[in-house]
């Protein structure tokens, strides 16, 4: 009986609404813009979030990476055949150091970077790449997908090996289309010489964008770094605009993987306080992927809280709505009101009617507004490209408050229907 009772209720409800098409859409509307803009801005921080979580836990969470820079004075410098050469950055005695003094490293890996002009082969169409000398254990730290032959080995570090790995996005652009692996590449030649270093490809990895925290770029060629340091100079020679500079930088990074976790904090203030002692100037830095990540992941929730409370807005504005235009009605029906009361309807029967219409307004105003949100994080994925993640609990979270707010703002219109006085009401005109 009940059952029967409330499906003609709503039936009811549902009657007395589409009497005003117009007027209840209007109504609505607030209720489907707050629904859509909490879901599409909760998507498009998610996808963003999400992206700069992944691309940290890429890094490494158990990895310290070690960087050297260039201080702001130059007192390094020395004198080297007339020249001045700007000296700085980390050794290889540092690496000794952190790999054999410090019990909680697994293991390190030392990276010499230098810019050279590639080429296919000799005297062909040249562009810069750089080139990374790292040892076998590079492919361990960094995770990058293999898409073709292999990575380097611990036999091309001790054969001191002319083979290189390149990535997708610096295989393509040197090979030109061209099958990859076997091919020789040259390195440091120009269009009019053929003193660049030959290379066997031997493998390509997928390209990563380069970033502030990022060891590798997208377009690099991996060598042994015992064939970089017999084939290149730590000093490097660069001139622009007509000025001459010389850098000696023995090792440009340093990746230091720690064997737990919980570790990881603790070796990186190590590392800090020991290069504090060994170097004179502050010409290196050191990231730690674990505290970027949680860092992250704080603000990632920030995030998330200050967009919904921003769209929480929408639909309390929405919620108002409702209770604006239920008022309305119930001046409109003060004189169905009176007739309902004066055959037997008992108030609670009249605050269940009203109450039913106003959830009815504001459950299709959440399915329609679900519908919006759904569509905006599709088309800002595809005009802007940007990932988007439509988490499912902010669905059930904006259709749950959606339909509270309409029975929130509802009450005191129904309360105040259901107090009117009978035959008040029923000689309103």
């Amino acid at each position: 009986m009940r059952r029967i009772r409330l499906v003609r209720n709503i039936r009811l409800g549902v009657k007395n609404l589409l009497l005003h098409k117009m007027r209840s859409m209007l109504t609505v509307l607030g209720l489907v813009f707050g629904v859509g803009s909490v879901i599409a801005m909760l998507a498009v921080g998610e996808g963003a979030s999400q992206k700069a979580l992944d691309d940290i836990r890429k890094l490494g969470s158990n990895n310290i990476i070690i960087s050297s820079i260039k201080p702001t004075n130059e007192d390094g410098s020395s004198s080297a055949g007339g020249s001045y050469v700007l000296s700085y950055g980390l050794t290889y005695a540092d690496e000794i150091r952190i790999r054999e003094t410090m019990p909680a490293v697994k293991r390190t890996v030392p990276v010499k970077i230098i810019r050279k002009k590639a080429a296919y082969g000799r005297m062909a169409e040249q562009t810069e790449m750089r080139i990374v000398g790292v040892s076998a254990d590079w492919f361990d730290l960094v995770k990058r997908e293999k898409l073709a032959g292999r990575t380097l080995l611990e036999h091309d570090m001790e054969e001191r090996a002319d083979v290189c790995v390149l990535t997708e996005h610096g295989a393509r652009t040197v090979l030109s289309g061209r099958r990859t692996l076997g091919q020789p590449v040259s390195f440091g030649g120009t269009s009019t010489s053929t003193d660049g270093m030959i290379y066997e490809v031997v493998g390509i990895v997928r390209s990563e964008h380069g970033g502030e925290h990022v060891p590798d770029m997208r377009a690099d060629a991996y060598i042994p770094i015992s064939t970089f340091i017999d084939r290149y100079e730590d000093i490097e020679y660069r001139r622009t605009a007509g000025t001459r500079s010389f850098t000696r930088v023995e090792l440009h990074k340093i990746l230091v993987e720690v064997r737990e976790q919980s570790q990881v904090k603790s070796t990186a203030d190590a590392i800090r306080a020991m290069l504090k002692r060994c170097h004179e100037q502050n010409d290196y830095t050191v990231h730690v992927p674990l505290a970027l990540l949680e860092q992250a992941e704080s603000t990632k929730r920030t995030f998330n809280i200050v967009l919904g409370s921003i769209a929480g807005i929408s639909l309390l504005v929405g919620g108002i709505g409702i209770m604006n235009i239920m008022l309305a009605s119930v001046t409109e029906r003060t004189r169905e009101i009176g007739i309902r009361r004066a055959i037997g309807a008992r108030r609670s029967q009249i605050v269940g009617q009203f109450l039913i219409e106003t959830t009815v307004l504001s459950t299709v105003g959440g399915l329609m507004g679900i519908a919006v949100g759904l569509f905006f994080p599709w088309l800002v994925e595809y005009l802007a490209g940007m990932p988007t993640i439509v988490p499912m609990y902010s669905i059930v979270l904006s259709l749950g408050i959606s339909m509270g707010v309409g029975i929130l703002f509802g009450i005191y219109p129904a309360i105040r229907a259901a107090m009117l006085d009978p035959i008040e009401a029923l000689r309103h005109e």
